[in-house]
């Protein structure tokens, strides 16, 4: 019997599912992260955020995240703290690849990338980070796995695994856009449907985006800065002409599939979207 497409991309989102082990070997070094950022900088809390922790993560690809609130005067450019958490954790870590990758701190272990991101704490709530873009973004990262949590529980687990398709063909195509920003425009589409259909899904969310033409999109939750989807207008004319081939093979993948009843050239474009 032929497998359907429905199948085929059923069978890739499990695959990109991570597993307990990218969890652990990263949360493995959250604590000496701490320790050092707190003995040398201060730190009011640190706590884990990002798509490993609620379940949107992609494996082999997404690092863990944690977010650190540090003490004192916050800087004009956030380029100075980013610069002074990378020198403080390459000091503790002399033999570990340190890079800054806005918002975060990547540091490269041998068996888990940790993304730290550091940030300042505001009287009103929130809290102040790099903007992958330029100067400072307010965000809310508890309120916005609150966002998506909420949004998937009414899809029945349906959301994170369509934010992780996303992410995957990001990942798989090499394109240089924010995996929070994909998160929450597919969260964003599915707060507007009543049901689920898979490939129509996977299509409409890719075409929205492309239609948004990888605009900043205001935050769902009302409370924090926009969310930027590239870190340069070169990254985002790239990143656009890889969605709109990933749209046409969306939309060609659903249509071979309910239209022509055909899987196997349903299937061969979903190969070529997600580069398998």
């Amino acid at each position: 019997m032929t497998q359907t497409a429905k199948a085929w991309l059923a069978e890739l989102t499990d695959l990109y599912t991570p597993t307990a082990y990218q969890f652990e070997a990263a949360r493995g070094h959250r604590a000496s992260i701490e320790t050092r950022l707190d003995n040398k900088l201060g730190v009011n809390e640190m706590f884990e955020i990002g798509s490993l922790n609620h379940g949107t993560g992609v494996w082999k690809y997404s690092d863990a995240d944690f977010l650190v609130s540090l003490k004192g005067v916050q800087p004009g450019s956030p380029w100075t703290m980013l610069t002074k958490v990378k020198e403080t954790l390459q000091e503790r870590f002399p033999s570990t690849t340190i890079v800054v990758r806005r918002p975060a701190v990547v540091c490269k272990f041998s068996d888990a990338h940790v993304e730290v991101v550091p940030a300042y704490p505001v009287a009103t709530g929130g809290y102040e980070i790099a903007n992958p873009a330029d100067g400072w973004m307010k965000t809310f990262p508890k309120s916005h796995n609150k966002y998506v949590t909420d949004i998937n529980r009414n899809h029945g687990g349906a959301v994170k695994k369509l934010a992780r398709q996303v992410k995957v063909w990001k990942y798989r195509r090499n394109v240089p856009v924010s995996s929070c920003y994909l998160e929450m425009r597919t969260a964003k589409h599915m707060e507007g449907e009543s049901s689920y259909l898979p490939l129509w899904d996977l299509y409409l969310s890719l075409r929205k985006i492309r239609d948004a033409q990888l605009a900043a999109m205001n935050d769902p939750t009302g409370l924090g800065s926009r969310f930027g989807a590239c870190s340069s207008e070169s990254n985002r004319l790239d990143a656009m002409s890889k969605l709109e081939r990933a749209v046409t093979r969306a939309r060609k993948a659903k249509d071979f599939a309910h239209d022509d009843d055909d899987q196997v050239k349903a299937i061969e474009q979903l190969k070529l979207l997600f580069d398998r």
